[in-house]
């Protein structure tokens, strides 16, 4: 849970991405191709994140598929 003293907003966010099974995960890249990144999802009409998603799950099925 949130530390400090959340507002009841920010604890219930919390709970249902707890719940959810959802988490936050902070990564460092390369300006350039964050921004390159952001305006193909853009003009994909795609979520940045759903997109990622997409490309995370597809990664792992090739990577097991080759064990």
């Amino acid at each position: 849970m949130p530390v400090g003293s959340p507002k009841p907003q920010t604890v219930a966010t919390a709970k249902y991405e707890k719940k959810a099974g959802w988490m936050s995960k902070s990564y460092k890249l390369k300006k350039e191709i964050v921004e390159e990144y952001a305006e193909a999802c853009k003009k994909a009409d795609v979520s940045a994140a759903g997109q990622l998603m997409k490309m995370m799950r597809e990664f792992i099925e090739e990577v097991n598929k080759e064990r």
